[in-house]
């Protein structure tokens, strides 16, 4: 007996993509048809002021599983993907990039893993399409997120994702400006595997995701969902404490045998901006965490949509 054909939600925050969308709803079209008994493709355009809405609008009247979301301004990627998995009508939900980077038929791979008891699957490349920099700034993200998630296999996360869309009720009341999915389904469940697939070329444009931008995103996930800078802090001010214990003790015990002050104007120097650095250190992560606190009561909305295709 033949398992049940899935019903599926393909989640696509949208930005500046307006010459590779037809193609990548074409790919999904040929391959859901195949294996899912119902689909749908929840076109999210983030503030993109080239003509990618007017595209979604064009794929919403030509296909009737196409949805499309238009954000007032520009949000953020995981904003655009909070917005669509809000609105997914069916069991299963996957998100991926515009860029046509991610194969749909991957999909299926990552279907056959959630068999063996996950709730969310990740597609993470055999080898990834970017420059050094990056890379690098996509290891220090993976890192922050496998602090911040507590699971091995954070490491393997990307944009291409497979979970169950009951997941959603674990955040369905978070609205704050900073949102990061893959943390928030880390709330609802710590089942999560991956599964290796290819990542093509970029076949239009530049990634709009900098060094710099994604730095700043993993200093947002582990500011904003983990408390582990304030205890670093804790644990830098408790043992440069120690340290100076240490120093007095070496001062007072060398008075005592050798008499007269303890010579050494670097060293004391060296001292006092190891502790005026320390000092700083724990003062930038509290006014990070103030950052926080501020930005939220100011109630600012993860999203806000201007408007929706017709078939809403």
């Amino acid at each position: 007996m033949t398992d049940p054909k899935p019903s599926i939600s393909v989640v696509v925050p949208v930005y500046f993509a307006e010459r590779t969308l037809i193609a990548l709803v074409e790919q999904l079209h040929a391959f859901l048809s195949e294996v899912a008994e119902k689909y749908e493709v929840l076109l999210v355009n983030d503030g993109s002021t080239d003509g990618s809405w007017a595209v979604i609008q064009q794929l919403s009247q030509q296909y009737d599983f196409v949805r499309g979301f238009n954000f007032m301004r520009n949000f953020g990627q995981h904003n655009a993907l909070l917005c669509g998995i809000r609105n997914a009508r069916y069991d299963l939900t996957v998100t991926m990039d515009d860029d046509l980077q991610h194969n749909p038929h991957s999909i299926a791979d990552m279907l056959e893993e959630m068999h063996k008891g996950y709730d969310v699957v990740y597609g993470s490349p055999k080898e990834e399409k970017h420059g050094l920099m990056r890379d690098l700034a996509s290891i220090i993200t993976k890192m922050t997120l496998s602090t911040v998630m507590r699971t091995k296999n954070a490491r393997h996360v990307s944009a291409l994702r497979l979970f169950y869309t009951r997941l959603r009720e674990a955040f369905e009341n978070y609205d704050g400006p900073s949102v990061s999915i893959d943390v928030l389904l880390s709330w609802g469940t710590s089942r999560i595997g991956y599964v290796e697939v290819e990542h093509h070329e970029r076949k239009e444009g530049e990634s709009h995701y900098t060094f710099a931008k994604l730095v700043s995103h993993a200093l947002n996930m582990i500011t904003g969902f983990s408390t582990l800078p304030l205890r670093i802090s804790t644990a830098v001010g408790f043992f440069l404490t120690l340290f100076g214990i240490g120093i007095l003790i070496y001062v007072f015990i060398n008075y005592l045998i050798n008499g007269g002050a303890v010579p050494g104007f670097t060293f004391m120097t060296s001292v006092i901006t190891i502790f005026s650095g320390a000092q700083l250190f724990s003062l930038g992560i509290l006014g990070e965490y103030f950052s926080r606190m501020y930005q939220r009561s100011m109630n600012r909305p993860s999203y806000i949509v201007k408007e929706k295709t017709s078939d809403q």
